[in-house]
């Protein structure tokens, strides 16, 4: 039974966009199970409300909603557990530091299978919109899609 998997994988947070301004970006490897890879491959990610947090000296990734594999039996994977990212410990220390500042989170963006294979996650520091500004990205937007309309 063949498989619907994607040949090229790219699930975009295009929540996070709007709700947050974003400042530095990261790319990390995600520790996951079986199934899991086999889920995201088949696009079945709602990457909507996760974020970014350290327990210890190690970043999770929180809220990634990850359905479960059709053909998985009893070993399915629980759909929302933390998944842990790997980065380098300076890039780990240098995001704890930055998020000592009052405001700042860290969101994913983008998940993606790369040439090799891999599953990565984008991750971003943001900082929360105020509703003024989220207010004008809606302006902003509108106003490129007529320009577009009109060319």
């Amino acid at each position: 039974m063949k498989q619907d998997l994607a040949k090229k994988v790219d699930i975009k947070n295009k929540a996070a966009s709007f709700e947050f301004e974003l400042m530095d970006k990261y790319t990390a490897g995600i520790v996951l199970t079986g199934t899991e890879i086999k889920s995201i491959r088949m696009q079945k990610v709602n990457a909507q409300d996760s974020f970014c947090q350290f327990k210890g000296d190690e970043l999770y990734l929180i809220n990634l909603n990850i359905s479960h594999y059709a053909q998985g039996t009893y070993n399915n994977h629980p759909i929302k557990r933390e998944r842990k990212l790997l980065l380098k410990k300076a890039e780990l220390k240098k995001l704890r530091n930055k998020l000592e500042e009052k405001g700042l989170t860290i969101v994913l963006t983008r998940l993606f299978i790369n040439d090799a294979g891999l599953c990565k996650a984008e991750i971003c520091l943001a900082k929360g919109k105020k509703l003024h500004d989220k207010r004008d990205s809606i302006k902003e937007r509108d106003l490129e899609r007529e320009l577009r309309r009109d060319a």
